[in-house]
């Protein structure tokens, strides 16, 4: 049971972050493309393209990521990059 509900947190990634991914970066995904343990990598983004992301997330809804934001590699999956979007100030 608790993995179901660790799977449920997953993949409940913040709508901003989805459509920064979709919309900015132009990353095509089916509906289960997106989920926790997604990477970077998976969908073809690389170093350059995750600044963009912290960048364009900035400007697009005036938030700033926490340091651990800049610290997103390829390797790194969309529900750390959603745990930092929670963090934001």
């Amino acid at each position: 049971m608790r993995q179901a509900a660790e799977d449920a947190t997953e993949s409940a990634l913040p709508e901003e972050l989805v459509a920064l991914l979709t919309g900015h970066l132009g990353v095509k995904a089916d509906a289960g493309g997106f989920c926790g343990r997604t990477t970077f990598e998976s969908l073809g983004l690389d170093s350059l393209s995750l600044m963009e992301l912290v960048v364009a997330a900035e400007e697009e809804y005036g938030i700033v990521l926490p340091e651990n934001a800049l610290d997103l590699r390829p390797s790194s999956t969309l529900g750390e990059a959603a745990r930092a979007f929670e963090h934001a100030r």
